[in-house]
């Protein structure tokens, strides 16, 4: 990954990219605040993000290279976990700054030096297709501003807009142990505490904006070999657009969310992209309620009141952390070349 930069770009000193026709312009948000995160007592055991040493210890030998694992190189707390977010994204930037001829920039709700960066024209007038990370513990309290949900209003009533919202998943939402119990057993990822709750910032936009989706649970998914995610289930019928083409599959991580759609009429909103399960694995509640997929990918097409694209995908699609091959740059390709 050596090869890769990340790009942070901060409210001061960001350099607005010239509108040009049909190069769309990309940019990405990050919903949490970094010192919030990073800040988490090591000493808790639900809601936070790994430290470095946990991730080394699990991954071991993986980031074992003096880089990771020097203390002088890299931090070994939480807030060296969350840099593998940057290098996780960096392919995924330089891959759109490819296709479009933009830089990718990189908003952070609150970044390590405590800028705040809320979603207002600053960040939208600069932007064609925004995909907003839902990252942040729900215990952050980070809250979708009335003025940030109107913004985004605004945005979506520009033609060739699109809004990508990843929300990420939520385990252990129960207070019955032993259900949290049950949803560690099956996704089987150690470093994944009983209870990690994300997403209340992405949550709070998707109520703003009316879109009827609830990010549930963290399902892992069916493998077509160690490490390669199966097949999604595609119905290509409703993929007018063609978000799909190319595409078979996303890429692998133990424990994804389902997107499940809260609406009593649906139609505005389709389910384009469904998850095998890995039905081998220990049961889960939403297993044994008779499931064995999940909802992956959702497309609300525009509106006569919103001109723009709304999707729903999980941020770990948009990570080289979690492996990547030409099905899921097809995705990206047509993520970043819509019209």
């Amino acid at each position: 990954m050596s090869e890769f930069r990340t790009a942070r770009t901060y409210n001061q000193n960001h350099v607005p990219r010239a509108y040009t026709p049909g190069r769309r312009r990309v940019s990405i948000y990050v919903s949490w605040s970094y010192p919030a995160e990073a800040g988490r007592n090591p000493a808790e055991l639900d809601n936070r993000f790994s430290t470095i040493t946990e991730v080394r210890r699990v991954s071991w030998p993986a980031y074992e290279e003096p880089r990771w694992s020097d203390p002088l190189q890299f931090q070994q707390g939480i807030a060296g976990a969350l840099e593998l977010f940057f290098w996780g994204w960096a392919p995924f930037q330089q891959f759109v700054e490819e296709v479009t001829g933009h830089p990718v920039p990189v908003y952070q709700r609150i970044d390590q030096a405590g800028f705040r960066t809320v979603l207002d024209e600053r960040v939208l007038a600069d932007t064609d297709t925004l995909l907003v990370f839902g990252l942040d513990h729900m215990i952050t309290g980070q809250e979708a501003e009335p003025e940030e949900i109107e913004a985004l209003r605004h945005f979506l009533t520009r033609e060739e807009t699109c809004l990508v919202l990843g929300p990420h998943h939520d385990v252990g939402a129960s207070d019955d142990l032993a259900v949290r119990e049950a949803e560690y057993r099956h996704h089987g990822d150690p470093l994944v505490p009983r209870q990690q709750r994300f997403a209340r910032y992405v949550r709070g936009l998707m109520r703003g904006l009316g879109v009827p989706v609830e990010n549930r649970y963290g399902l892992r998914p069916a493998a077509r070999e160690p490490g390669k995610i199966a097949p999604l289930s595609i119905t290509r019928d409703l993929d007018t657009k063609g978000w799909l083409d190319g595409v078979t599959n996303f890429n692998f991580h133990m424990h994804l969310p389902h997107y499940a759609v809260t609406s009593d009429n649906p139609d505005g909103i389709h389910v384009l992209g469904r998850q095998p399960i890995d039905l081998s694995r220990p049961p889960h509640p939403f297993t044994e309620a008779g499931n064995t997929e999940f909802n992956m990918f959702l497309w609300m097409p525009p509106t006569a009141e919103r001109a723009g694209d709304v999707l729903l995908a999980d941020s770990t699609i948009f990570s080289s952390l979690f492996g990547g091959d030409e099905s899921l740059r097809a995705f990206w390709r047509n993520i970043a070349s819509a019209k």
